[in-house]
């Protein structure tokens, strides 16, 4: 039931009933953010939504609430979709926060996964299941889980899950559920097959956006370093010795991401990789890893970076520029969470111009140039034809490098750590 004695910005406002309100203070959810504040209301009334924004600002809070509170008064289960086995990890760890009260059970069907484990969990009748689309057709064909009392549908980072080819899984899974259920559909953009599926399979969503598309994420500063490809891992070396806290780092590429943890831990950083080609134990340790402070620096994909929700990185680095600039919002949105102040560096090469105008585009303001003291700063090459771009000339917005930050130099690739021993032997995975 409402409670209107307290301030707007408080749970207090939203309609949330009070055993939820309990749970939220012991959890110390004080302040909703935008999303939040903005779609818990209107998801309790049991409307079908289109929330529009971006990783980071709250979603998983703005409709577990709901689910909770409407399945404490009614039959019936909710499911959850997500593009990555991380991602649906950290949204059962959020349910797992406020179910308890309630008696609710929840289950994970993931890949990488016990099959028999998910199947024996789902003999225990839970109430929430989180799945990713691939492992969920999996029990389907095998008819380990029922879907007919599926009242209420999350589709979490939809423009992920269609990036990675998730469609044809996902429309499966639509028509296996009933017609008549609650959805809410979340995602950072809201590309055609959304609006395909929002148009075919909601009933009259209330479009709900706190941050367009592109919209950079606040506290946020950003430099942008042009240098050549055979200095990107020396240059790397001195801007993590520029920094002292947690650094997420990331590559284009799996075997990349590999490279690049394997010289980190030969230069003394305490580094883990996260990607595809790890199994769900390593990518686990790897994650729960980078949150203890056992390592330093998370070295990661895009796909794998989807469900890396950790507060307190202190600096993004894009090693390697995305394939897609909406990914370099994703990317950096990484920092600058729950209020604190966020850093992103990216290091572009000179044959870059093209993705580095396409970022700028995307979120319509130059990146600031630095330049280190040992790298001398290269110019863009011309956009050629091919990548139909008009001749881009970068801003000369150009920012000094930081050289008030302790720095120093080093023989070794990527710039051994002065305050870190050797992780020759130190065992990683």
């Amino acid at each position: 039931m409402p409670h209107t004695s307290q301030p707007n910005s408080s749970f207090y406002s939203l309609g949330i009933a009070p055993k939820i309100l309990e749970t939220l203070d012991r959890n110390k959810f004080v302040i909703p953010t935008p999303i939040q504040h903005k779609a818990i209301p209107v998801c309790i009334e049991g409307n079908d939504i289109i929330g529009v924004a971006q990783t980071g600002t709250g979603k998983t809070l703005a409709f577990a609430i709901p689910i909770i509170q409407r399945l404490a008064q009614r039959k019936g289960k909710a499911l959850i979709l997500v593009p990555t086995r991380e991602l649906a990890i950290q949204v059962d760890e959020t349910f797992q926060k406020l179910t308890p009260v309630f008696g609710m059970k929840t289950a994970v069907l993931i890949g990488g996964a016990s099959m028999h484990n998910q199947i024996q969990a789902l003999r225990g009748n839970p109430r929430v299941l989180v799945a990713t689309p691939g492992r969920l057709v999996d029990h389907m064909e095998q008819r380990t889980v029922m879907l007919a009392d599926v009242n209420m549908l999350v589709l979490d980072e939809a423009d992920r899950m269609l990036d990675m080819g998730f469609l044809p899984q996902i429309e499966k899974v639509l028509r296996a559920i009933p017609k008549d259920r609650q959805t809410m559909l979340f995602s950072a953009t809201i590309p055609g097959d959304i609006v395909r599926i929002a148009t075919a399979h909601m009933k009259l969503p209330i479009h709900i956006e706190v941050a367009p598309s592109g919209t950079m994420p606040e506290r946020i500063t950003q430099e942008l370093f042009i240098v050549k490809k055979e200095n990107k891992g020396k240059l790397l070396g001195r801007i993590l010795k520029q920094y002292s806290g947690s650094v997420l780092l990331f590559s284009r590429t799996k075997r990349g991401a590999a490279k690049i943890t394997r010289a980190l831990r030969a230069n003394g950083w305490r580094a883990a990789e996260i990607h595809s080609d790890k199994s769900l134990p390593q990518r686990r340790e790897a994650l729960d890893g980078f949150k203890s402070g056992k390592y330093r620096i998370l070295v990661a994909t895009d796909i794998a970076a989807r469900g890396i929700d950790v507060v307190g990185i202190e600096l993004v680095i894009n090693y390697d520029l995305p394939e897609d600039a909406e990914n370099y919002v994703h990317r950096i949105g990484r920092t600058g969470r729950a209020g604190h102040e966020g850093h992103a560096i990216s290091i572009a090469t000179p044959d870059q111009a093209f993705e580095v105008r396409s970022i700028e585009k995307l979120i319509k303001t130059a990146l600031p140039v630095a330049e280190h003291p040992e790298f001398p700063k290269e110019a863009f090459h011309a956009i050629t034809e091919q990548r139909s771009g008009p001749k881009y000339g970068h801003s000369d917005h150009n920012r000094p490098y930081r050289s008030s930050r302790p720095g120093g130099s080093s023989r070794q690739h990527f710039g051994k750590s002065s305050s870190h021993p050797s992780g020759h032997s130190r065992k990683y995975f």
